[in-house]
């Protein structure tokens, strides 16, 4: 194999064979193909895409360079979720606890934030002691005890996503149709799952912009699943505001910990139902229940408890986390909000702390936003836009412009 010819024929489109790309992605994940190059031959495949025979097989590479689960005779279903990202999105803290009572089990898979996305990984080590980092027998004992789990990828599971992952979070290459469904769908199957709903989001705060790509990447998704005889749903959620109205690590736990307690934002509450409703295998009204009464609550607290952490510090995360500036940001007008621009939300709270610049770079939990007005709010002059919390007073002035940018307030007439 020589890896330039690879990268030359795809960045003129060509259509590798499956030979190749499975030389190509074993090289890499053994060590053999350095990272230069394959974060060329990314950037070709971005630009270039791929046919639905190649990403079918870049799916098949990645789930056998590693491990898949395997469930005893007579297991309940295999359910989980997937969201392509979002600003503000915390959906699997609240729909993995609330679909295992409904008697599933939620090998949920996650990783960390990816460009100006936060990671499920990442808002889960805000809580202090909990552990992502689980072998696959402590996961398959906890999902026999709890009927979920939420980690990270072992060593031996999707070694070769999890690799080309954080490269592409640092190269420029995470929108891609491709990759995207490569990446996803390899952790997924690699579940051994029976149902899957894909969280699919569009535009300013999603790395698919436009209702068009997403409905692309959906029905690449699908496709892939319907290959390897999995159940597939796909949801696509428009991503031009923050969905609820935190941002941040451990803001975002707070925020969940209110929805799994039967409040929290409406529009998080409605996004969990309508993706729950897909796998749960029981109706809406039984999930809202599942959340109203609590049950949901106590499934996230055992988890919390059998991967290390302390329930008593989750009503203390806001003092545990406490950023060294938080400070409101008023509104200078009075009318009604018709805009927050997720994307510049995004980038804000990234330049802030919360997310990485370069891979394995360490996040800041405490930093962030929270009380963010909604689009639809009658606003007066005065009133809080959001709350910033940041580290420094350059940074606060700093996310200050930018929700400034962000945020649109339309006069009434």
């Amino acid at each position: 194999m020589h890896v330039p010819t690879l990268i030359s024929r795809k960045r003129e489109g060509e259509e590798l064979s499956s030979i190749e790309i499975k030389d190509l992605i074993d090289g890499y994940t053994r060590g053999e193909v350095p990272d230069y190059q394959m974060s060329a031959f990314a950037m070709a495949v971005f630009f270039r895409g791929m046919s639905p025979r190649e990403i079918a097989t870049l799916t098949h590479c990645m789930i056998e360079s590693g491990d898949c689960f395997s469930y005893p005779v007579g297991h309940p279903p295999v359910v989980d979720k997937h969201s392509t990202g979002g600003i503000g999105d915390k959906v699997s803290l609240i729909l993995a606890p609330l679909v295992a009572c409904a008697g599933n089990w939620v090998p949920m898979v996650s990783g960390r934030g990816l460009g100006i996305t936060g990671g499920t990984l990442d808002k889960l080590e805000s809580i202090p002691g909990f552990k992502v980092n689980l072998s696959m027998p402590q996961a398959l004992a906890q999902l026999a005890e709890l009927g979920v789990v939420m980690m990270g990828q072992t060593e031996r599971f999707c070694p070769a996503d999890k690799k080309l992952y954080a490269l592409r979070d640092v190269t420029g290459t995470v929108p891609s149709i491709a990759m995207i469904t490569a990446s996803i769908m390899s952790k997924k199957l690699a579940e051994s799952l029976d149902r899957l709903v894909l969280d699919v989001k569009y535009g300013s705060g999603a790395f698919m912009q436009t209702h068009e790509d997403a409905q692309a990447l959906a029905d690449s998704m699908i496709a892939v699943g319907r290959e390897m005889g999995v159940e597939v749903h796909a949801v696509l959620n428009p991503m031009s505001e923050p969905l609820g109205q935190a941002v941040g690590n451990a803001l975002e736990i707070i925020e969940s910990l209110d929805c799994l307690d039967g409040a929290g934002p409406a529009d998080l509450r409605a996004t969990v139902l309508d993706l729950a409703e897909k796998i749960a295998g029981c109706s809406r009204g039984d999930l809202e229940r599942l959340l109203d009464d609590g049950s949901a609550r106590r499934r996230f607290d055992a988890m919390v408890t059998a991967q290390g952490g302390n329930i008593a510090d989750l009503p203390r995360l806001a003092e545990i986390h406490c950023a060294a500036v938080i400070r409101e940001l008023t509104s200078t007008s009075s009318g009604v909000v018709s805009a927050v621009n997720a994307g510049l939300v995004g980038q804000a709270v990234l330049q802030l702390g919360a997310g990485r610049a370069k891979a394995n770079a360490p996040v800041d939990f405490a930093v962030g936003m929270d009380r963010l007005v909604k689009c639809g709010e009658t606003i007066a002059a005065g009133q809080v836009i959001c709350r910033i919390h940041a580290q420094t007073e350059a940074d606060y002035r700093m996310a200050a412009a930018m929700m400034e940018k962000a945020v649109e307030i339309s006069r009434i007439d």
